[in-house]
């Protein structure tokens, strides 16, 4: 059995749909129907159900999914165990979707240039689901904001940015003091879960307010829009560039360091990947 039809399976899974999985596998989507097909004649199911332009497992593509996982993952890790010294096979990375558009993309195409036999697959999510991903091995590191508990010592961690707590207003609004305008204008709360909003819980429970609560969205990029359209104000970490294009907003730092959020790597030591996860880390400390 060719492991490039189980691949493309689980890509397709994954991705939802033959293009998607095509861009990932950096093959045509024909490539990929091909593959999906010689895998059902050679398993003698069918493994996918298509509606339209989308895909998904049956109950027989089901029943193999996560051996199929598996199996790839093995293949890939010999592939980067037999290439000896060489950075070579395929890196499984997590990100948030700010991490994934301000401060992977650098990083990326620098590591193409230098490593053009490694291979990155990205998965977006939350800090808390990223980090759970890299403990069940589901990816091999992963971008995250940094927890308030001690990482366990299988667990390699780097930080790569700071980002100030801010308090974001529409262009145009006084703002005497950050406490002024928290007390008088509704408030847009950013929730990304506990490990999201624990700087930001902190600084107003320092202060003593509780603002008037308008929205609550868990994505930076989105609070920075509603906050440009005049639905509130918000506290937000000054997140990596790009933000969204044509903003009208005024940024106003508040608190100390200790409000602060740290963004950093984490990884498990003990990886038939770790060299592929040094290049990786090493990427990130050479900026």
């Amino acid at each position: 059995m060719d492991t490039r039809f189980l691949e493309s399976f689980v890509v397709v899974v994954d991705e939802g749909s033959m293009a998607a999985a095509a861009r990932v596998l950096n093959v045509t989507p024909a490539a990929v129907a091909q593959r999906v097909r010689a895998l059902e004649d050679e398993i003698g199911s069918v493994l996918l159900s298509r509606t339209g332009r989308t895909v998904s497992p049956t109950e027989a593509g089901l029943a193999i999914l996560e051996r199929a996982r598996t199996l790839t993952s093995d293949v890939h890790d010999l592939q980067a165990m037999a290439a000896g010294d060489a950075v070579a096979g395929e890196l499984r990375v997590g990100a948030s979707s700010t991490g994934m558009s301000g401060l992977l993309p650098p990083i990326l195409s620098q590591m193409q240039d230098r490593y053009p036999a490694m291979r990155v697959h990205l998965g977006r999510g939350h800090s808390s689901g990223l980090y759970q991903d890299v403990l069940e091995r589901r990816s091999d590191v992963a971008m995250i904001t940094e927890p308030n508990f001690v990482l366990p010592k299988a667990c390699g961690w780097q930080r790569v940015r700071r980002e100030p707590l801010v308090l974001i207003t529409p262009k145009g609004m006084a703002v005497p003091d950050p406490e002024t305008v928290l007390k008088s204008e509704p408030f847009i709360r950013y929730d990304q879960g506990q490990w999201g909003r624990t700087n930001i819980a902190n600084y107003l429970r320092h202060v003593g307010l509780r603002p008037e609560e308008r929205f609550e969205l868990d994505t930076l990029d989105a609070i920075a829009i509603m906050v440009d359209r005049g639905l509130g104000i918000s506290l937000i970490p000054d997140f990596a560039r790009p933000w969204p294009e044509g903003l009208e907003i005024v940024k106003t730092p508040v608190g100390g360091l200790e409000y602060d959020r740290g963004v950093g790597l984490v990884w498990l030591h003990a990886s038939a990947r770790l060299r592929l996860i040094r290049a990786f880390v090493e990427a990130f400390s050479a900026r």
